[in-house]
């Protein structure tokens, strides 16, 4: 699978997920429930973070975890490999037990959004059980007879009976709730009544502007808005965030980046050459101001000889790599060919 970077900064919202080596179970009893929950709350401790839904399946777990400061990646890697040395201890093992590199998308979480990004997601977390078919809901038995989510371990809590690490004012309040017993009681009920045995693989599964969000987390890199995804890729650029491996530069989140770094590069070309959009379709393809832009977009994004064609009106990819090659082979060392 492509490679991701992670964007941190103080603040963000992930919804992080991993799974076992082949699929294989990473809990094997409850005991090994309470270790990982253990394991989470040290984690907590070392890094500040917040945990605002929770999720612990046999095979895997999810968090939607708020980082205070950037430290998503050094976290992941303390929580992980502590819980792995702990679990191989218990159980006579050694070697892998997470089958690669965890999952981590970032969450929008403005307040002001009326999307429901932050929303969509944790009715997502907490409805796992019932997609994994492991509880059935009855008049007699509800969410909170799973142990193993933050439901039972939080949001049907009282505030004092919950792990210092677990923030659920912030997800009531998203739903319009305070946290109060009557609070606490209607999320509950709000959850359950929206779940249908009959459609339950699609329970707490939505789709946002076109964003479907179990294709999302299992291949996007962010779940929020347009203006959102902006603002992160903003944020890799002013960062100087960069990697060569070729696996990073086919992935989803690189191929967003590089659309967005190659239109800013349209942009100020066009301000440096002096010339504007309109100016585009009748210059000739071959105009070297073009070129000139061609090779700044080839020598700093990954995007294709197609893309830059059709936005500088180079008639064909074919076209704007010949104008690349005469251009390289007209260059001389030393010698500024934009002037």
């Amino acid at each position: 699978m492509p490679r991701q970077l992670r964007i941190q900064y103080e603040g963000a919202v992930y919804h992080v997920m991993a799974r076992g080596d082949r699929r294989e179970n990473i809990f094997w009893d409850d005991e090994d429930k309470e270790v990982f929950l253990q394991v989470l709350s040290l984690a907590c401790s070392k890094t500040g973070w917040r945990i605002h839904a929770w999720v612990l399946m046999n095979n895997h777990y999810h968090l939607v975890v708020e980082t205070p400061k950037a430290n998503l990646v050094d976290g992941m890697k303390w929580l992980q490999n502590t819980y792995t040395r702990r679990f191989n201890l218990r159980h006579g093992r050694w070697g892998h037990l997470f089958g690669g590199r965890y999952k981590a998308v970032l969450v929008e979480t403005d307040p002001r959004d009326r999307r429901d990004y932050f929303t969509t997601l944790l009715d997502y977390v907490h409805l796992n059980p019932i997609r994994a078919g492991l509880i059935r809901l009855n008049k007699d038995l509800g969410l909170l007879s799973y142990r193993w989510s933050s439901l039972a371990g939080g949001y049907g809590l009282a505030p004092y009976k919950r792990p210092p690490w677990m923030e659920c004012s912030i997800g009531l309040e998203s739903f319009g709730l305070k946290d109060t017993t009557q609070g606490r009681k209607r999320f509950i009920e709000q959850l359950e009544k929206s779940t249908d045995q009959k459609s339950k693989a699609m329970c707490g599964v939505r789709q946002l502007e076109e964003q479907g969000l179990q294709s999302t987390l299992r291949r996007g890199w962010y779940w929020g808005s347009q203006e959102f995804r902006e603002k992160l890729l903003k944020l890799k650029r002013e960062s100087g965030i960069s990697e060569t491996n070729k696996n990073y530069r086919s992935s989803r989140q690189e191929r967003d980046y590089g659309l967005a770094e190659a239109e800013r590069l349209v942009i100020e070309g066009l301000a440096k050459h002096g010339f504007g959009e309109k100016d585009l379709n009748w210059l000739k393809g071959s105009d070297s101001r073009k070129v000139s832009i061609a090779r700044e977009i080839v020598q700093r994004t990954s995007v294709s000889m197609r893309w830059i064609a059709e936005r500088l009106a180079m008639k064909s990819a074919g076209n704007v790599s010949q104008q690349l090659y005469r251009t390289r082979k007209s260059i001389k060392p030393g010698k500024n060919n934009d002037k």
